[in-house]
């Protein structure tokens, strides 16, 4: 049941006190008022369950017409707000009229208690499920459809960002990820928001960079019908839809001077109003910022607010490149080679020895990210079963050719098995981290449950 209170309007006090009453010893609060003003006053300050109105206020009025009216002022106001109706000269028409114009349900005086409290149960219910609809519409509207990054961090330079994660990721401290484009910030937030008590609630993602200066209270705060010519309906926020859970702000670095105030007020007091309403909002939300921007600097230049650097980078995380990482590179192609083998089709594909050490000698300018895509470039490219070199790419140096070996002098096989050693291993840690969760395990891996399963049964490993 819902824990915001009922609004019930009408001229009677006797009436007014027994609802009240009534619904106390049900365990339901309300909010009661007189008259239409103070009703419409009610729903702009806050939210409520559902509303329980009388038609009619002035003395000697039956006609229906102030209630109609309230109705529809309220209905202009919160568009999803319950409406029970009650009067003592109900007719089939005047119900017709109210249902018509917005109300839930009919209720005549004197009222039967227990039917009473049934409609208004009914219609609390109705109410939580809307709003729970409203914002899981908006939820996955602005989540973005990126596949699960595989989190992989084995080499020395990495080993510091895995300690902040492990110390920062359970607490709600907000927290500021640095480093150049595609080192994996957004990675990196959403481990941490996994290591945190809100790891089952709402983890949304804002590009900072690609939200107009003219559009930004709408987007983060959102709006109410007719706030402004294109609002045409109610809109829950990016704020409200991670109520509870991690707002991921990219690219803070990019957020207009003139919004920076704004930003830093929810930050600091936790409400906000949406676009075009005066009723604040309470929210609950950790929030994770990342830039490849020199935010000091900004500072300095008068581009950033240090009040709001402060705010948000109670933490820092600094990403290394892609280069000073050189021992995650093969681990990398493998979790890279496994998932866009499995998008296109092809599984069995492999990457010589020879085209994993001109990987590991490329200098990278782009990080993670130019890695993932020049290896979905090969997998789509190489004809045969084995990928073995990366001259689709001019920027690549060229395969080094080494001199030849006789058979009988030739090493063993570990290079031939670099590859397929990194993807072992890998799977070995994802296992070890869910522990033995095959779902999971997957999950971290960026594979379907099948792709996974094909890997464990090849190299003899199990799962849950």
């Amino acid at each position: 049941m819902s824990n915001l209170p009922i609004l019930i309007a009408d001229d009677q006090r006797d009436v007014l006190e027994a609802l009240r009453m009534m619904l106390k010893a049900e365990g339901l609060s309300c909010v009661v008022v007189s008259d239409p003003e103070s009703a419409v006053a009610a729903v702009k300050r806050q939210h409520f369950a559902c509303a329980l109105l009388d038609l009619n206020y002035s003395r000697d009025t039956t006609s229906g017409r102030e209630g109609i009216e309230l109705i529809q002022h309220l209905r202009a106001i919160e568009s999803n707000l319950p409406i029970v109706v009650m009067t003592a000269w109900g007719t089939i028409d005047l119900a017709v009229q109210a249902m018509r114009h917005g109300a839930a349900d009919f209720v005549e005086k004197p009222w039967d208690n227990n039917r009473l409290l049934s409609i208004l149960r009914n219609q609390i219910a109705l109410g939580a499920a809307q709003r729970k609809v409203e914002k899981l519409d908006a939820e996955n509207s602005y989540l973005r459809g990126d596949e699960a990054e595989g989190f992989i961090a084995q080499s020395r330079a990495m080993q510091p960002v895995l300690d902040m994660i492990r110390r920062v990721g359970p607490s709600d401290a907000n927290v500021l990820i640095t480093g150049d484009n595609g080192t994996g910030k957004g990675v990196i937030a959403k481990h941490l928001h996994e290591a945190s008590r809100r790891s089952e609630r709402p983890f949304i993602k804002v590009n900072m960079g690609g939200v107009p200066e003219h559009l930004f209270e709408a987007e983060m705060f959102g709006h109410v019908k007719g706030a402004f010519t294109d609002a045409k309906t109610d809109r829950v926020g990016r704020f409200e839809v991670a109520d509870g859970g991690t707002l991921f702000l990219d690219e803070i670095g990019n957020i207009p001077p003139s919004q920076q105030p704004k930003l830093l007020r929810v930050l600091e007091d936790r409400e906000l109003e949406r676009v075009g309403s005066s009723r604040t909002v309470q929210v609950d939300v950790r929030v994770i910022s990342a830039t490849n921007a020199d935010l000091a600097a900004l500072v300095n230049a008068g581009g950033f607010r240090k009040d709001l650097l402060f705010r948000l980078n109670t933490v820092e995380i600094r990403l290394p490149l892609l280069r000073e990482r050189r021992e995650d590179i093969a681990a990398l192609t493998a979790h890279y080679l496994a998932r866009f083998g499995e998008r296109y089709g092809r599984p069995d594909l492999r990457v010589a020895p020879s085209a994993l050490r001109q990987l590991e000698a490329y200098h990278w300018p782009g990080n993670v990210r130019e890695l993932g895509h020049l290896v979905e470039r090969a997998v789509l490219m190489t004809s045969g079963d084995v990928i073995d070199d990366f001259a689709l790419d001019p920027s690549l140096p060229p395969v080094t050719k080494p001199a030849p070996v006789s058979a009988s002098t030739a090493p063993a096989t570990a290079d031939a098995q670099t590859i397929e050693q990194a993807e072992e291993a890998m799977i070995r840690n994802a296992l070890d981290r869910t522990g033995g969760n095959v779902l999971k395990a997957a999950g971290l891996l960026g594979l379907s449950r099948g792709a996974l399963y094909r890997r464990l049964e090849k190299y003899g490993l199990r799962g849950d």
